[in-house]
């Protein structure tokens, strides 16, 4: 921002208007969680978003290519059944929380 000092952006404040059903979330979590205030939260969300936001463009030609490639491979028949899915990601789960233990 042109003639914008550093102080100024640190000192700036943004007004945001939430629906009232997005209200009433954010408050939950700040009465059940280690958030102090509405706009902690708020905050820890955008810090979130943007890294997740940051992660799928660092990575979306591996992402698009991965898409492609299982596209093609339904189009030629070779399909896993959805239980066999589930089945496998419920045992990596399983993995992942023995190995964090």
């Amino acid at each position: 921002m042109k003639g914008t000092t550093a102080q100024q952006l640190t000192e700036s404040s943004m007004t945001i208007h939430l629906k009232p059903e997005l209200e009433h979330l954010i408050q939950k979590d700040v009465e059940r969680g280690p958030y102090k205030t509405a706009d902690e939260f708020v905050e820890r969300a955008v810090q979130m978003l943007h890294e997740q936001e940051e992660w799928m463009w660092a990575n979306r030609a591996e992402i698009r290519a991965k898409i492609e490639e299982g596209y093609a491979s339904a189009q030629r028949g070779e399909l896993i059944d959805g239980e066999e899915v589930f089945a496998e990601l419920r045992r990596r789960s399983t993995e992942r929380k023995r190995a964090a233990e």
